[in-house]
């Protein structure tokens, strides 16, 4: 029996050892987020509440303010060609990074609405934005920027969503548990994120360097887990009572989508325009999930007309 016990005792030690050893060759994440990493970055960074957030401001100091906000894990270079034709156009274009992605810090915390809020709010205050501004939410950035409509209606002169996420995805139930979870997620899900990317657009191939121009944030610790804890606070929402709360703020609202969009799509987009009938619905041809690139000028000359409609008061 004593023999048994020690032998189990080592084939549990030796799988233990495997399993550190397997997952930390299979994460990509080598090192911490700190100012070494960050030399050279463009853009600014602010320490706020949450932690230190990256951002970039694009256009003339008058202008009028526009809030990009991008989705799940591509930061904010998926707002190149947008920041580029809005501050060209006379706006002030503020884009940032979320927390956990890009180069924005990665902190231990919940990654939902509340955290999502903060780092938002913290940035405006920071940037001395006093006047209402114009909020523009992709994707997993719709679940972001309706949070914060909904709460702070006062700041927000027009929405805009993207292609938002608006169905909550069902997640594994041992993604959730302490260790496990977060080991399967950094092991199976996490080394394969870069690749996938290329699946929101319609013609992939048209966009060759998009799949390395991601991968570098996959380097520094917290990536994952900020991935992890996103999802599951998808999992958990209930998009149409987030859009229907949004609309209750009374901001005027445009909702943009790719036709062809794989990712989230356009039939989708019924959860919102049921729950905030007043919206303005806009399906774009040729795109999949991210028009913005995909029909640039056609979407960004809608975002001004729409923005236009909708002057300071």
């Amino acid at each position: 029996m004593r023999r048994f016990a020690r032998y189990t005792l080592i084939g549990l030690v030796l799988l233990l050892v495997g399993l550190t050893g397997y997952g930390a060759w299979k994460n990509p994440e080598k090192g911490p987020l700190d100012a070494a990493a960050r030399t050279g970055v463009p853009g600014q960074f602010v320490a706020l509440s949450g932690g230190v957030t990256h951002y970039d401001i694009a256009g003339p100091d008058t202008g009028r303010v526009v809030v990009l906000v991008h989705g799940f894990s591509v930061p904010s270079y998926i707002w190149d060609s947008t920041s580029t034709a809005l501050s060209a156009a006379g706006y002030r274009v503020i884009r940032y990074d979320l927390f956990g992605r890009g180069w924005s810090d990665r902190p231990d915390a919940a990654y939902d609405g509340a955290m999502y809020d903060a780092q938002l709010n913290d940035l405006l205050d920071s940037l001395r934005i006093t006047q209402p501004v114009d909020l523009v939410g992709l994707s997993f950035g719709g679940f972001v920027t309706s949070h914060y409509v909904a709460g702070h209606a006062a700041r927000v002169r027009t929405f805009t969503m993207i292609d938002p996420v608006s169905s909550a995805r069902v997640l594994p139930g041992f993604l959730s548990w302490p260790v496990v979870g977060p080991w399967v997620w950094q092991t199976t899900q996490v080394p394969g994120m870069a690749d996938g990317q290329a699946s929101d657009f319609l013609h992939p191939a048209q966009y060759p360097t998009w799949v390395d121009q991601y991968r570098p944030q996959m380097r520094y610790k917290g990536f994952g887990r900020a991935l992890l804890r996103s999802a599951v606070t998808m999992s958990r929402t209930d998009f149409g009572a987030l859009f229907a709360s949004a609309a209750k703020a009374g901001v005027p609202t445009l909702l943009v989508w790719g036709k062809q969009d794989q990712t989230v799509p356009i039939g989708l987009s019924e959860v919102a325009r049921t729950n905030m009938p007043q919206l303005e619905f806009f399906p774009v041809d040729s795109a999949g999930h991210l028009p913005h690139i995909e029909q640039s000028v056609l979407v960004h000359a809608k975002m001004q007309e729409f923005f236009r409609a909708h002057p300071a008061k």
